[in-house]
């Protein structure tokens, strides 16, 4: 937090923490989804 207070201040800082951040939401809710259709696949394969 430290690390990034500097561009917090500066110009547009705030506009690029904002951007990662929905960039990391982003790769956050695509492993989420990706999790979820394995447990499912596995899931059907362990009632057969």
């Amino acid at each position: 937090m430290l690390d990034a207070l500097p561009e917090v201040f500066a110009r547009g800082g705030r506009r690029k923490l904002t951007q990662e951040h929905e960039a990391k939401i982003h790769d956050l809710h695509a492993k989420i989804g990706e999790l979820t259709v394995e447990r499912d696949f596995f899931r059907r394969g362990l009632k057969r």
